[in-house]
């Protein structure tokens, strides 16, 4: 145990971190964010792979959480439970943002008969913070908390393109065969989206999706969400969705500026 807690300082040390740093609930959350739409439910093997911990540790962890409630197990598979929606809740309970915002959403949706998304920077991940969906999409509509690649989505473009982030240092990997991953044209694709004002990712997430979107930007012109129209390929072209909803979206957008902080 002295070795273990030695242990955790000289890693606390090296990261400059402070002696109030918990290490163990950093694991805690570590081991609790593991599981998502690729690993609903895993083992306590799979979870020590996911999060890269010692299975005692994980086991621990696993044991703490599901005595919490926001874990259930069979006693060999771990899976998430509802509980895990009163963090998100909290969230979107304290955030003034996120109730414009899913107001915004649902506007767009019924005016353009679209799946409408708003999203926040987290890391280099656009997370989802509010979403509408047609009647007809409902039953495989990602949810609030869903995450995307920043690099090669509209979202995440626009949440990026004024953080004067070097897109060398932008994780990317090919989703599809139309995801863009060179960094030289990431940047440009990046000051394209400053200069237009929006952003257009074509099969670059998922094959046969594309989407449009734009910043949504507080008084001072700083950006804090984007605000996104996605669709099948079949039904809206390129120069469509420019047309039809690129419009629709800079409205909801500037007629959120007074509401957002």
């Amino acid at each position: 145990m002295t070795r273990l807690r030695e242990s955790d300082a000289e890693k606390r040390a090296q990261s400059g971190r402070s002696p109030d740093f918990l290490e163990a609930l950093a694991r805690g959350l570590r081991v609790l964010t593991a599981f998502d739409g690729t690993r609903p439910q895993m083992t306590l093997s799979d979870v020590a792979r996911a999060v890269d911990l010692p299975r005692a540790t994980v086991r621990r962890a696993l044991y703490t959480l599901s005595e919490l409630g926001y874990l259930d197990s069979d006693g060999k598979l771990f899976r998430l439970t509802p509980q895990v929606m009163g963090l998100a809740g909290a969230y979107l309970g304290s955030s003034g943002n996120a109730a414009a915002l899913q107001i915004a959403c649902d506007a767009l949706c019924r005016k353009l008969d679209e799946a409408c998304s708003a999203a926040v920077l987290h890391g280099q991940e656009a997370v989802m913070v509010a979403h509408a969906s047609p009647p007809r999409f409902m039953s495989s509509a990602p949810g609030l908390g869903f995450r995307v690649p920043a690099f090669c989505s509209a979202l995440g473009r626009v949440l990026l393109s004024e953080t004067g982030i070097d897109a060398a240092t932008l994780q990317t990997r090919k989703l599809t065969p139309q995801t863009v991953t060179q960094p030289g044209e990431l940047q440009t694709l990046l000051a394209k989206v400053v200069q237009d004002g929006y952003a257009l990712a074509d099969q670059e997430a998922e094959l046969g999706f594309r989407s449009i979107a734009v910043p949504v930007r507080r008084f001072d012109g700083r950006i804090v969400a984007a605000l996104n129209i996605g669709v099948r390929v079949e039904r809206a072209g390129p120069g469509q969705m420019r047309s039809d909803f690129l419009p629709a979206l800079r409205k909801a957008a500037e007629e959120l500026r007074d509401r957002v902080v």
